[in-house]
């Protein structure tokens, strides 16, 4: 199983996040290492107020929270994968304690349940776990000591499971192949070299990610985009587009101003 990821793929200007807020990650324990990238923590407390930004990966998340205006309780919600740009206004102090699943990692937690009924959405921690206690979010949000906050984390997703299910295996080993292979571009080519019809590989992924592979493949094609285009230098856009799989560069300029809400020379200039 792959190690937990670490770049800041999908954080939009993220020099200027981490400037703002204090952001971390964190392993989980041994036995949720193959479901999860990560457990990600971040405070603050801002003078003013700051908007953050992130294309989503393809991933489930479980977000225990507490800022100003909100509540001094906090709460837990799942985040289904987010299928636009996702923006959250962060002002005055606050907490967040978060849990990234693997693609296809959530599933084992709550079998039985499509992961389709969670794309675009945010649902209450207590209508997808109806067993879990009100002393739940406390437990994650109130520790000063960050290592008694994972220990929460850990204790959370343990007495949840996770239930064996070689499908949920499939499924992350299948994203994780499109996620580090940048040369698989066509869903039907991906199914035969898998040995899969694409209708098969499309019920995989409904069930068990939320999305279909070639909305996986365009996702991770706009986050190579946009680490490119954070990086030092001017960016060969057409070059770009070409090894991006895309047709031309209009096509890879259309689908970065969709997802992110502006062009690619926003974040880097074209080379002369």
């Amino acid at each position: 199983m792959a190690a937990p990821r670490r770049d800041t793929r999908g954080i939009v200007d993220a020099a200027e996040l981490f400037a703002r807020v204090h952001f971390r990650r964190r392993e989980p324990a041994e036995p949720l290492r193959p479901y999860l990238e990560h457990y990600w923590l971040i405070d603050w407390d801002l003078p003013e107020p700051y908007a953050s930004h992130v294309v989503p990966h393809p991933s489930v998340n479980v977000v225990f929270q507490r800022y100003t205006g909100q509540g001094p309780l906090g709460f837990g919600e799942v985040a289904g994968i987010g299928l636009g740009l996702f923006t959250q206004k962060l002002e005055g102090r606050g907490r967040v304690c978060g849990i990234q699943f693997r693609p296809g990692g959530f599933r084992p937690f709550a079998p039985g349940r499509a992961l389709t009924s969670l794309t675009g959405e945010r649902t209450p921690l207590h209508t997808v776990f109806p067993t879990v206690g009100a002393a739940t979010v406390p437990s994650v949000l109130d520790p000063a000591d960050e290592d008694v906050r994972v220990a929460a984390l850990d204790a959370f997703l343990l007495d949840l499971g996770p239930r064996d299910d070689p499908q949920a295996d499939l499924a992350m080993a299948l994203v994780d192949r499109i996620r580090r292979d940048r040369a698989i571009r066509h869903v039907g080519d991906f199914a035969r070299a898998e040995g899969m019809t694409v209708r098969a590989l499309q019920r995989l992924f409904a069930a068990y990610v939320g999305v279909g592979p070639k909305w996986i493949i365009l996702r991770y094609r706009i986050h190579e985009a946009l680490s490119r285009a954070e990086a030092s230098g001017p960016v060969d856009w057409a070059a770009l587009a070409a090894d991006l799989g895309y047709a031309d560069q209009a096509h890879l300029v259309r689908d970065f101003t969709a997802t992110v809400g502006v062009p690619p020379t926003t974040y880097a200039p074209t080379p002369h």
